[in-house]
């Protein structure tokens, strides 16, 4: 085995903690894929002889990634008109292989994600790194170009926008069981049976993609009434992992798919629903992992 191939299997290694970091960073499966691609192009040209610790090093090497990644899109302004939502992670509820379970392990909810898409990119950054993946701040600060007491003070402005982000119930099996709850009232035209689970100030986010602006809902009211017109659209629904959180893929007459709903569901109670719907968002969305 050559230098190269050597140092391609130890990259290899550390890929999925990678690909981690970047979907946080980007919110973004594709860019992720992109994200770690670039590092792994990077550590090929330069090597890395001299490295004690790789899986730092190469961790910092995607954070600069992300942040130019971020930096660009910004500059560009390519995000939609209205609400984006982050690409989700779509698991069959039974995982097929220990590669599903590792990917349930290490998901993350798609309402953090949520307001990471809101933070500054050296905020994100600072908080993705040190809060999530434990790197030190004088590790971080030279990738932003401040001191690490100035990104100390990144992350936690972005860990004040974090902390209220609804923490959903651990237990997968309660979730699922007021998701179904859910789709028999609408199903049904059950409006009081909808608002029983549903927060009073719950919102739903909706992403049609490009092609159309997306929209936020708010009220328990307002979205009960819409989830019964909704699933009048739709024909039917298959249970799915959510970033590892119990939520549904829908399904149009013909067969094709509808829509992903993901669900945050706190003491019981939906307090936050993502919806991403239409042809051009969906075709942004990795579904393989449902297919039979």
């Amino acid at each position: 085995m050559d230098e190269k191939d050597f140092l391609a299997d130890r990259f290899e290694a550390h890929r999925g903690h990678l690909h981690a970091v970047a979907y946080r960073m980007l919110g973004s499966v594709s860019e992720a894929d992109d994200a770690v691609q670039e590092a792994w192009l990077r550590v090929a040209r330069h090597g890395a002889d001299d490295v004690e610790n790789l899986g730092g090093w190469l961790t910092t090497i995607v954070g600069r990634v992300c942040l130019n990644m971020l930096r660009s899109r910004g500059q560009r302004a390519e995000q939609p008109l209205g609400v984006h939502l982050p690409d989700p992670v779509i698991s069959p509820v039974e995982p097929q292989d220990p590669a599903d379970e590792a990917v349930l392990a290490d998901s993350v909810g798609l309402a953090l994600l949520v307001v990471l898409e809101a933070l500054a990119p050296a905020e994100r950054l600072a908080f993705v790194l040190h809060d999530l993946f434990a790197v030190p701040f004088d590790e971080i600060a030279p990738i932003v170009g401040r001191t690490p007491a100035a990104t100390r003070q990144l992350a936690s402005r972005a860990r004040r926008r974090v902390q209220g982000t609804p923490a959903p119930d651990a237990d997968l099996a309660r979730q699922r069981a007021v998701v179904d709850a859910f789709l028999t009232a609408a199903r049904g035209g059950d409006f009081e049976g909808l608002l029983a689970i549903l927060d009073p100030n719950v919102v739903v986010r909706t992403d049609w993609g490009a092609l159309r602006p997306g929209e936020v809902v708010r009220g328990a009211d307002t979205v009960a009434g819409n989830a019964i017109t909704y699933t009048r659209l739709a024909g039917s629904t298959r249970p799915v992992l959510v970033n590892g959180a119990a939520g549904f893929v829908s399904y149009a007459k013909d067969g094709t798919p509808f829509s992903v709903m993901a669900f945050t569901i706190t003491d019981g109670r939906i307090v936050e629903m993502a919806s991403l719907a239409g042809p051009a968002r969906l075709s942004t969305i990795d579904l393989t992992p449902l297919e039979d």
